[in-house]
């Protein structure tokens, strides 16, 4: 009879990389392992195991097999069994479930949405001159493609990105940012979008894989 975890153990090791502090937490309290961990990822799973493969402090890669006792009844209990897991490692190692955020900082990747942004506002606004120039491309491409779709395209921009600054809000406000901080991440986000976003988490996985090292 087949694994009915081990079948979607592909899946459930890509879901859990969106999840790398609590990888890092798992490495630390049930693998048992002592020295500071940078980084882990999930390798395999099945009924009776995961694997985790980690990278230690000053690059040492190695791996770690964690026994399910007792084993999955099936692949509805992986996610209740990771949970408790996860919890049992967050209360016994110490670990500050929301450290604070006290740096910004964004990557070259937003610039491509500020190049689009800058883009579209020029095709909005831009008017045509009265010879031809290269200055003319924004007035023509606002006629070819209509009213309507510039139109779609400023809601469907307004509506994400709001919705990414809203949440972004809120993750600044339980991670204690301050008023001009968060503020900074909310207005980033709101303007650039997703690689904001993006950023924002990833220092917060550093903040709580960080606090993971802290035993008290």
């Amino acid at each position: 009879m087949s694994d009915p975890v081990a079948a979607s153990s592909g899946f459930l090791c890509t879901y859990m990389s969106n999840h790398p502090d609590t990888l890092v937490a798992y490495v630390r309290h049930a693998g048992k392992v002592k020295g500071l961990v940078e980084s882990a990822k999930m390798t395999s799973i099945d009924t009776y195991q995961m694997t985790l493969a980690y990278v230690l402090k000053g690059g040492e890669k190695k791996e770690v097999s964690i026994k399910f006792d007792p084993p999955l009844a099936g692949y509805e209990e992986v996610k209740p069994r990771l949970l408790g897991m996860k919890l049992d490692a967050e209360e016994s190692l110490g670990m500050v479930k929301r450290p604070p955020i006290t740096t910004f900082e964004l990557r070259r990747e937003a610039f491509i949405t500020l190049f689009a942004v800058t883009f579209l506002l020029y095709v909005t606004f831009s008017y045509s001159q009265p010879t031809s120039t290269i200055w003319n491309f924004g007035p023509w491409l606002r006629d070819t493609v209509g009213p309507t779709s510039m139109k779609l395209s400023w809601g469907i921009a307004i509506v994400f990105h709001s919705l990414e600054a809203l949440y972004v809000a809120s993750v600044c406000k339980r991670h204690s940012t301050g008023l001009v901080l968060g503020l900074k991440w909310t207005l980033a986000t709101f303007f650039l979008g997703y690689p904001a976003l993006r950023r924002l988490r990833a220092l917060v996985h550093k903040a709580r894989i960080d606090s993971i090292q802290k035993i008290h």
